[in-house]
C-alpha cells in the first residue's frame, strides 16, 4: 500500500512538471514565431506575401487554435486526475478509535458539595384578573398545593391578589415549591411608599408578612418622531400615556395638538419612575422636554422656588404654565362654543354658555386648575356632574360624565382626573359639556384661561435656574440622540 501511494505521487508530479514545461515551451514557440514574423516583413520584403498568409491563416482560425491548445491542457489535467484516484477510496480506510482518560482532581468532594447546595430560582410576573393562587403560582413555575392553600386563606395574601397588574416575584427552591413570595402596590397613585406583602417559608412553616417602603425614583429619557399620531410615536419609543399626558398639557399654549401638529414633529423628554424594589410602579413628572414642531423648537423645564408651587418655564425662565390647563379634554375637538345655538334636543334657540368636547365614552375629564371639589352627583339635565372651586371666586363645571371620580370636599389638582366622559342627562351623544364661572356668573372658559398667566422666576432664583437649565440641555440632547440612533 505504501508503495503503491508513493508511486502514484511520482505520476503525478511528473506529469504536472511536463505539462507546466510544455506550456513555457508552447509560449516560447509562439513568442518566437511572432518575433521571426516581424523580422521577416521588416528585413526581408520577399518574403512578406508568405508571412501575410501565415498571419492570415492564423487570425482566420482563432478557434482551432485555441481548441487545440485546451485539448492538450485538459488531457494533460485528466490524465492527472486519473491517477490520483487510482489509490484507494478514503471511506474503505479501517477507522480507529483513540481514548484517553481525563482525570480530576477531587471530583466526588466537589459533586456533594454541590448536592449540599440550595439551589434558588427566581421569577417576576404580574397579577392577572383571572389568577387564582394555583394558576398564579404555576405560571411563575412552581407546583406547591401547600402555598396555594396558604394564599387562598390567608387574608393578607387574598388583599394583596385581588387586583390584576400587581408586581409579583418569587423565589423557588429546585424542586419547585415557593421559598418567598412578594407583591407590590400602591394604594393611591399619587403614593410615594407602596405596599409590600412578604410571604417567607420558615421551619414553622408559610407566615405573610405587609410592608410600607419608600419607593425609588429614577431618571429615564426617550425620544420620538411623529409619523401619524403623537399617540403612535409615544407607543414606538415606549412613553407611558401619563408622560405624553403631562407633555400635551406642558406645551398645549405653543402647540394645538389637534390642528397644528405636523408629521416629522420630533420630540425628546426626560422624566421620573418610581421604583419599588426595582421594579417600576408607577411614572413620576417629566422634568424637561423639548419639542420641535413646523420647524419650531419649543422647551420646558421643571423647576421649584422655595417655598412655592413648581412650574414649568422656557430656557430663558418664562412660565409655560397658567393657571388653567387649555381644555378639560385631551386630544378632543369642541363641537360647541359659548354663544346662541340651536338645542339639539328642544330645537329652540338658546345661550350655550359653556364649550363642549366631543370624547368617547370613558375619555378622562380633568381638573382644569386646582381647587376643591364643591358638588359631585346628579343635577337635572347636567346628568352626572362635577363642580369644582378654585381661587379667586372661580368654579368650573363637568357636566354628562359616564363616571365620577371625586367626592364633595375632595382637593383636586390641576390635571387630575375627576370623571370619565358619557352621556348621561340631556344629551345627544357622548361628550363633556365644560363651564366657566366667575362669582356664579357664567363666562367664556377660552377667555378665563388665556388671561390666568402663572408668575415668573425671581431674581433671587435665576442662578439656581440657570444651572438647572445647563443640566436639562445635556439630557435632552442624549435623548434626542437616542431618537436618532433608533431611527438609522
Amino acid at each position: 500500500m505504501t508503495f503503491f501511494s508513493s508511486m502514484r505521487s511520482q505520476l503525478y508530479a511528473v506529469l504536472m512538471t511536463s505539462l507546466y514545461k510544455c506550456s513555457l515551451a508552447m509560449g516560447w514557440t509562439l513568442k518566437t514565431a511572432q518575433n521571426g514574423l516581424i523580422w521577416i516583413d521588416g528585413q526581408h520584403p520577399q518574403l512578406t506575401q508568405t508571412s501575410k498568409w501565415a498571419l492570415s491563416w492564423l487570425t482566420r482560425h482563432p478557434k482551432t487554435i485555441s481548441m487545440s491548445v485546451a485539448s492538450v491542457l485538459l488531457a494533460g489535467g485528466g490524465g492527472a486526475f486519473a491517477i490520483v484516484n487510482l489509490g484507494p477510496d478514503i471511506a474503505d480506510q479501517p477507522v480507529v478509535m483513540v481514548s484517553s482518560p481525563l482525570e480530576i482532581a477531587q471530583l466526588q468532594t466537589q459533586a456533594a458539595s454541590l448536592d449540599l447546595s440550595d439551589l434558588r430560582l427566581t421569577r417576576n410576573d404580574t397579577t392577572r384578573s383571572a389568577d387564582t393562587p394555583e394558576s398564579l403560582l404555576r405560571r411563575l413555575g412552581l407546583v406547591d398545593a401547600q402555598a396555594a392553600a396558604f394564599l387562598r386563606s390567608n387574608p393578607l395574601a387574598k388583599l394583596a391578589l385581588q387586583q390584576a397588574g400587581r408586581a409579583v416575584s418569587v423565589e423557588s427552591t429546585g424542586n419547585q415549591l415557593l421559598s418567598e413570595l412578594n407583591v407590590r402596590w400602591l394604594k393611591n397613585d399619587s403614593d410615594t411608599f407602596f405596599q409590600r406583602l412578604k410571604v417567607m417559608r420558615s421551619a414553622q412553616g408559610l407566615q405573610a408578612t405587609l410592608e410600607t417602603s419608600p419607593m425609588n425614583t429614577s431618571i429615564r429619557m426617550t425620544g420620538g418622531t411623529v409619523a401619524s399620531s403623537l399617540y403612535d410615536a409615544a407607543d414606538e419609543a415606549r412613553l407611558p400615556d401619563a408622560v405624553i399626558s403631562q407633555l400635551t398639557q406642558i406645551f398645549s399654549n405653543q402647540i394645538d395638538f389637534h390642528r397644528t401638529l405636523r408629521k416629522g414633529a420630533r420630540f425628546s423628554v426626560i422624566y421620573e419612575v418610581l421604583e419599588a424594589d426595582g421594579e417600576p410602579l408607577r411614572t413620576g413628572r417629566v422634568l424637561s422636554a423639548e419639542f420641535n414642531n413646523d420647524n419650531k423648537t419649543y422647551e420646558a423645564v421643571w423647576f421649584q422656588e422655595p417655598g412655592q408651587k413648581g412650574n414649568y418655564y422656557s430656557m430663558d425662565g418664562k412660565s409655560l404654565s397658567r393657571a388653567y390647563l387649555a381644555a378639560p379634554v385631551a386630544f378632543s375637538r369642541k363641537t360647541s362654543g359659548f354663544s346662541m345655538r340651536l338645542h339639539p334636543i328642544f330645537q329652540t334657540m338658546q345661550a350655550h354658555r359653556g364649550v363642549d368636547y366631543a370624547a368617547p365614552t370613558g375619555t378622562p375629564a380633568q381638573s382644569v386648575g386646582d381647587g376643591v371639589v364643591e358638588f359631585a352627583g346628579v343635577q337635572g339635565g347636567f346628568g352626572n356632574m362635577v363642580i369644582v372651586r378654585h381661587g379667586n371666586n372661580h368654579s368650573t363645571v363637568y357636566a354628562h360624565l359616564s363616571r365620577i371620580h371625586v367626592r364633595k370636599g375632595q382637593s383636586v389638582q390641576k390635571g387630575q382626573v375627576v370623571g370619565a366622559v358619557g352621556s348621561t342627562g340631556w344629551s345627544t351623544g357622548p361628550h363633556l359639556h365644560f363651564e366657566f364661572r366667575v362669582n356664579g356668573v357664567h363666562v367664556d372658559p377660552q377667555k378665563i384661561i388665556q388671561q390666568a398667566q402663572s408668575s415668573p422666576i425671581s431674581p433671587l432664583a435665576m442662578a439656581k435656574f440657570n444651572a438647572l437649565v445647563g443640566q436639562s440641555r445635556s439630557q435632552l440632547q442624549a435623548a434626542a440622540q437616542m431618537r436618532e440612533s433608533s431611527i438609522q
